[in-house]
């Protein structure tokens, strides 16, 4: 069960302390890992003293917390801003493919921290997943509505739409940022827009 957080800073100089915590949580449990990094890191990272940390938040299971649900929004913003004015459903999903694996690159800590958030809390870790699946089923169905895909399940469509990202994310995000991104999404929109078959 998740705990309850931290009330949000009344000032604009409060919010920027927490996110300058937030920022060096992010960077060091992204470089280190959870178990490994301590508060003592994060502080010093952050430039703030122990005590200033617990003014915004009452552990580092809430830090980590409120860095995958900040982190999904921030993502979604992204991949929103990217496939803004395409045309059909599959340009949206060569966009949005493509925003993907080049924000993975930018922030090559996003895997790690939502990764270990599963064997933290659970919870955020599935809401991090639901959340992105709600809105990716949302634009799927709009897109069936208006004719640009068949009819289908978007509910399965959506996970197996995001499993491809979430995999081709790691391996050309994270293992392998040598190879152009367009050797990577022609194919992949290739697969989502012909299947497999001959």
């Amino acid at each position: 069960m998740t705990a309850r957080a931290s009330p949000k800073p009344k000032t604009d100089r409060g919010e920027r302390t927490r996110q300058k915590i937030l920022s060096a949580a992010a960077a060091e449990i992204g470089k280190r890992g959870f178990s490994v990094t301590s508060i003592s890191d994060i502080t010093a990272a952050a430039g703030v003293g122990q005590g200033t940390f617990y003014i915004y938040f009452q552990s580092k299971e809430e830090v980590l917390r409120e860095m995958v649900l900040q982190m999904g929004r921030d993502l979604r913003q992204h991949l929103s801003a990217a496939i803004a004015g395409t045309r059909s459903r599959l340009d949206a999903e060569r966009e949005g493919l493509r925003a993907f694996i080049e924000f993975v690159r930018g922030n090559p800590g996003l895997y790690r921290i939502v990764e270990e958030s599963q064997f933290v809390d659970e919870t955020i870790y599935r809401r991090h997943y639901m959340d992105f699946a709600a809105t990716y089923r949302a634009a799927l169905e709009a897109a069936e509505a208006r004719g640009e895909i068949r009819k289908g399940s978007a509910e399965v469509r959506a996970w197996a739409l995001m499993g491809m990202a979430v995999l081709l994310g790691q391996r050309y995000g994270i293992w392998d940022v040598a190879t152009p991104l367009d050797d990577v999404i022609g194919p992949a929109v290739d697969l989502i827009g012909r299947g497999i078959q001959p």
